[in-house]
């Protein structure tokens, strides 16, 4: 539906931390005021009554692999396409193309695709292209497969970026790799995130990560050492340092609630990011897939390898939302970590909020935080 005005009457909002009932005006793809009060409109504008459902803005996920049986990975458009749908069905407005680790034809394969489809969403709209390895150590390897993992080539790393361009916007590395250092050098260099995850890196090695510019952490605590009180390793480094992001999967597997908690109190919703980490089951459910090279078995909605090993999750952003909602976090920080924040890391500064002037990406919940609509660029999605 091609709209050049919207108006969404009887929405519920949070801003500081209250729900705030009011009118959001949209007009010519951007959010015009938001008010309390009766305003007039234009005739051909097209009005929404949100009866009293919560209105967020549109979700970010920086981390997805899949959903509806497609993997993007298979380097096909209509991959990118469906996931980009599916994305919008589930509250979510951009998102990042995820990589898993493959080889250097594999990989260019999906980039070109990407380029094919941004710009042309059926959806969510892709903010650009997250590579997951395949610089990453086979001692925390998780789900990602062992042949394909190697360690920093910048030969590589420049034909990827000759294809991909300024559509890289998050690498995950481990930078204890030999060439890890340079590698971030190389990549921040290009104004890209550096996240770190599938590492074995000491304390020592993780805080010389950041202090070279790495600044975030993929599916934190999941595939890097536990925290030990004479090792504590790459997390208590990551929680320590203020100027580190985190990625949290809060589906209720991959951390405890307790541990989320504490993430949050240590850093705050400013710095620790929702995100699915899905793979193709998202939307379909149990079954046998194939993801990443290896055979992954989902049984009620967990993803495993045949070893036992966690494989990706099935979530999806609004399940997120309310699980973290459902596990303390006040909902206003698990908005902002949500929207706000993955938009803030990403240097998306016109979305992620609910703001006059900000482009109108929006998801509207019912109680159970089901989505009953999604607006992307002021255009309802449907």
């Amino acid at each position: 539906m091609s709209l050049l005005n919207l108006l969404i009457k009887n929405a519920h909002i949070i801003e500081e931390g209250t729900r705030k009932k009011v009118t959001i005006e949209i007009e010519h793809q951007c959010i015009k005021q938001i008010t309390t009060e009766n305003i007039e409109y234009l005739e051909d504008t097209v009005i929404i009554d949100a009866k009293n459902q919560l209105v967020i803005p549109g979700m970010v996920d920086v981390h997805i692999h899949g959903a509806n049986n497609f993997d993007m990975m298979d380097g096909t458009t209509e991959s990118i396409q469906v996931v980009s749908k599916k994305c919008a069905e589930t509250g979510c407005t951009s998102f990042l193309v995820t990589s898993v680790s493959s080889s250097l034809e594999s990989l260019l394969k999906m980039i070109r695709s990407t380029k094919e489809v941004i710009g042309k969403e059926e959806g969510a709209k892709i903010a650009g292209i997250h590579l997951e390895g395949p610089y990453l150590n086979v001692l925390k390897k998780g789900m990602q497969n062992e042949k394909y993992l190697r360690h920093p080539n910048f030969e590589e790393m420049d034909l990827i970026f000759k294809e991909a361009g300024d559509l890289i916007k998050m690498v995950t590395i481990a930078p204890e790799l030999p060439g890890g250092i340079d590698l971030i050098h190389y990549l921040t260099k290009r104004n890209v995130v550096v996240a770190i995850a599938h590492s074995n890196a000491t304390y020592e090695e993780a805080t010389q990560a950041f202090e070279e510019g790495a600044s975030h952490i993929t599916h934190c605590f999941n595939a890097m050492p536990v925290i030990h009180h004479r090792a504590p390793g790459l997390v208590a480094a990551a929680l320590e340092n203020d100027g580190v992001s985190l990625q949290a999967i809060v589906d209720g597997v991959h951390l405890h609630p307790g541990i989320i908690r504490l993430m949050h109190k240590i850093k705050g919703p400013n710095k620790i990011v929702l995100t699915t980490d899905a793979l193709q089951a998202m939307g379909v459910g149990d079954g046998d897939y194939v993801f990443g090279g290896h055979q992954v078995s989902v049984k009620e909605g967990i993803a495993r390898l045949q070893d036992g090993t966690l494989a990706s999750s099935t979530i999806t952003m609004n399940r997120s939302l309310k699980l973290s909602s459902d596990f303390g976090i006040p909902l206003s920080d698990s908005i902002k970590m949500a929207s706000t924040t993955p938009a803030n890391i990403l240097g998306l500064n016109s979305i992620g909020e609910i703001k006059e002037g900000y482009v109108a990406d929006l998801a509207m919940l019912d109680d159970q935080f089901n989505v009953t609509q999604t607006i992307i660029n002021g255009v309802v999605y449907s």
